[in-house]
């Protein structure tokens, strides 16, 4: 994050991603207004951890009306851990794209999905976790407790109980 700080970083105004196979891809418009330092959050549940085999979900969140997919859906499988909450895989390769509360007008894209060109310019734009952080609880002492910078939750996102 040389020459960044946290009032001023360089943020992008659209990103692309997709699975490795490149059956899916995605395009995202940011608003001009959009928060990138509050999009940015972090999970630590064990349905996450089972999802994407990383002891951490980095995710950034976007409004639905930004996002639009550049190829056909058909390859897409949403799978239902808790019900109203869709995982969003590829079914050819896959590769985990998204997590979404189905009563919000947003999405969770994974980190690791979106292209690395944008990833490397505004890394710290797309995956700074200075928003809600949730699980937390569920810790691993010396290993992931340091990385969430913003809010932690214990359990569950605003409903929860900070930490």
């Amino acid at each position: 994050m040389s020459g960044t700080s946290i009032d001023s970083f360089p943020k992008p105004t659209t990103i692309t991603g997709g699975c490795l196979c490149g059956s899916i891809r995605y395009q995202v418009d940011f608003p001009a207004d959009h928060d990138f330092l509050r999009s940015s959050g972090s999970c630590q549940c064990t349905q996450c951890r089972r999802n994407t085999g990383a002891l951490i979900f980095i995710a950034h969140t976007v409004p639905l009306k930004a996002f639009k997919y550049l190829t056909s859906t058909e390859r897409i499988k949403n799978f239902y851990a808790t019900p109203g909450i869709q995982r969003g895989f590829c079914m050819n390769c896959s590769s985990f794209l998204y997590w979404r509360d189905e009563s919000q007008e947003d999405i969770e894209l994974t980190i690791g999905c979106i292209d690395p060109e944008f990833l490397s310019e505004f890394s710290f734009a797309l995956s700074n976790c200075m928003g809600n952080n949730v699980w937390c609880e569920a810790e691993i002492k010396g290993v992931t407790d340091s990385i969430p910078k913003g809010v932690k939750w214990a359990t569950s996102g605003e409903e929860g109980k900070k930490m």
